[in-house]
């Protein structure tokens, strides 16, 4: 069972019609019990980091989250502002990520790049660090959609999973084992990001 995450941040509906489109089913929910019996997890949002890892506080989400990701080595994906929350801290406020990945979440700086305007927004090309079970299956160079002011610093070029650039390169995806964040939108990228979710429900 695939579950979308409803802790009242995310484009909840988008990403379950996407999965409905590639012929799988899913469910929306908070309960710790539905939670308790995923096969594989979406961790979406939009919105601050500070008042999402709140939200997430207040619902007790958080031991379910840790035991599926930590200790059951569930498949989990992070979209946007759910991957950041898989990182250490954000600039976005004074609260402590989940710390899934040894990462941190920081604000663009692109003083050096005057043309630029900050939240990156739109289509962009994305590139695969690495040969990884998101990666296969495109037959044109992928590009997803982006609307994000932050993007995650990984400790390690080992957590990278794609890059792009706005002004300069940055980590656009993120993983570790069986845990894994994209900083664009899937449900909003059409073929590339049908593909990358068709990826993670297959072969994650």
């Amino acid at each position: 069972m695939i579950v979308i995450i409803d802790y009242k941040m995310g484009n909840l509906g988008s990403i379950s019609n996407i999965i409905k489109k590639i012929g799988h089913s899913s469910v929306i929910s908070s309960d710790i019990d539905v939670i308790s019996s995923a096969s594989k997890i979406i961790l979406p949002g939009v919105g601050s980091f500070e008042k999402a890892m709140s939200n997430l506080k207040e619902m007790n989400l958080i031991p379910v989250l840790n035991q599926k990701a930590l200790v059951e080595k569930t498949p989990i994906l992070g979209i946007c502002l759910g991957m950041q929350l898989l990182t250490n801290s954000s600039e976005e406020g004074d609260v402590k990520g989940l710390g899934w990945i040894n990462a941190k979440t920081v604000k663009f700086k692109i003083s050096d790049f005057p043309d630029l305007k900050v939240p990156h927004m739109g289509w962009n090309d994305t590139i695969f660090s690495t040969s990884h079970r998101l990666s296969g299956g495109y037959h044109d160079d992928p590009r997803f959609y982006f609307v994000h002011s932050y993007h995650a610093v990984c400790e390690s070029d080992e957590n990278v999973l794609t890059t792009t650039k706005f002004g300069y390169s940055f980590a656009s995806g993120i993983f570790k084992e069986n845990i894994i964040g994209v900083q664009f939108h899937p449900e909003k990228s059409h073929k590339f990001g049908m593909q990358l979710i068709k990826n993670f429900i297959e072969k994650c």
